[in-house]
C-alpha cells in the first residue's frame, strides 16, 4: 500500500497527457486510443513516457526499457496498415520492443483480443494438473479431490473469466471439455456418461454462465459502490423518454458497435447480461437474499 502511494504522482503525468493508466504495485499499464488515420497522435504516449522516466529518477527509481512492452490493439488488417507509419515510443534513444501478444496480471492479451493464447495457457495447464489429480484419485475422498480440483483446475477457470465475455464458442467449448473432465474425475463418472447432471449434482455452472456470472457480480458491485469508478462510469441506467413500465425495471443503456470487437466489450456485455436477470436480484442491496 505504501509503495501504490509513492508511485500516485504517476498518475497525475498520465492524465495531464490524456492517457488512460492502471497500476498494480509496480505493473504500470498506459492506454492511449487514437484513430487509424491520425497515427501521429500516439506521439504524445512517447512524451508521457519521458516524464514518466524524468520523475522516477529523480524518486530513486529506474523505468527499465527492457522491460517496457508496447501493445498495438485493433483489427488485423488497420494494424498491418499501421505498421509502416506508426513507430513505436523510444525511452532515452531505445526503441521500446512492440509485441503481438504480452502477459498482463497473468493474462495474456494479444493484438486482436482473440484471447487465443489466454485460452490455449487455461487449457494446457488444466489439463496438466487433472492428469496429476486423476493419479491421486484412489487414496484420496472425493472432498479432497473436490478441494484439489478447485485449487488447481476451477481456479483458472474462473481467473479473469470475465474477459472471456463475447468469446467464440470454440474458445468457450475448450474451456468447457476442461471442467467435464474435472467433474467426471471428482465423481468417478465415465467421460461417456452425460455431463449435465453431473455438473448439477456438483452444483458447478458451465462455462458460459460461469462467465456471464462475473460479469453481473462486477455490475452489481459497481452500481453498488463496491466496486471501482472506472466500471461505473460505463454503465448508463435506461430513462425513457416517457413513462413506461420499463422505467422502474433498473436497466441500463446497451451501446451500440459496428464490430464485434466491440460487442466484447464490458459496457455492452454488463448491460445486455444486467437486463436479462429478474428485477428483484436487480434491486437486491448485496449478494445474501
Amino acid at each position: 500500500m505504501l509503495f501504490a502511494i509513492y508511485l500516485l504522482p504517476l498518475g497525475a503525468i498520465a492524465e495531464r497527457y490524456g492517457v488512460g493508466f492502471h497500476c498494480y504495485a509496480d505493473d504500470v499499464q498506459l492506454y492511449l486510443a487514437f484513430p487509424a488515420n491520425t497515427p501521429r497522435e500516439a506521439s504524445v504516449l512517447e512524451k508521457c513516457l519521458g516524464e514518466i522516466r524524468t520523475w522516477m529518477a529523480g524518486n530513486w527509481l529506474r523505468l527499465n526499457p527492457k522491460k517496457t512492452e508496447v501493445l498495438l490493439v485493433g483489427r488485423d488488417r488497420v494494424c498491418e496498415s499501421l505498421v509502416g507509419t506508426l513507430s513505436p515510443p523510444s525511452i532515452d534513444g531505445k526503441t521500446l520492443r512492440q509485441v503481438k501478444v504480452t502477459k498482463s496480471l497473468g493474462v495474456f492479451l494479444d493484438a486482436s483480443l482473440t484471447l487465443e493464447r489466454q485460452v490455449s495457457s487455461v487449457v494446457s495447464s488444466g489439463f496438466f494438473h487433472l492428469r496429476n489429480i486423476r493419479r491421486l484419485r484412489p487414496v484420496l475422498l472425493r472432498d479432497s479431490l473436490s478441494t484439489l480440483m478447485h485449487a488447481f483446475v476451477a481456479s483458472r477457470l474462473d481467473y479473469y473469466n470475465a474477459l472471456y465475455a463475447g468469446l467464440t464458442l470454440k474458445n468457450i467449448h475448450r474451456l468447457q471439455l476442461v471442467q467435464n473432465s474435472a467433474a467426471h474425475v471428482v465423481n468417478n463418472v465415465s467421460r461417456f456418461n452425460h455431463i449435465t447432471p453431473t455438473l448439477r449434482e456438483l452444483h458447478w455452472l458451465p462455462i458460459r454462465w460461469r462467465i456471464t456470472f462475473k460479469v453481473l457480480v462486477l455490475v452489481h458491485k459497481a452500481l453498488n459502490g463496491l466496486g471501482p469508478a472506472y466500471l461505473r462510469d460505463f454503465l448508463t441506467p435506461y430513462i425513457p423518454a416517457r413513462p413506461l413500465c420499463s422505467e422502474s425495471g433498473n436497466l441500463l443503456v446497451v451501446p451500440r458497435f459496428r464490430s464485434r470487437l466491440g460487442e466484447r466489450s464490458f459496457a455492452f456485455q454488463a448491460a445486455t447480461s444486467w437486463n436479462a436477470i429478474p428485477a428483484g436480484l436487480k434491486s437486491s442491496p448485496s449478494f445474501h437474499f
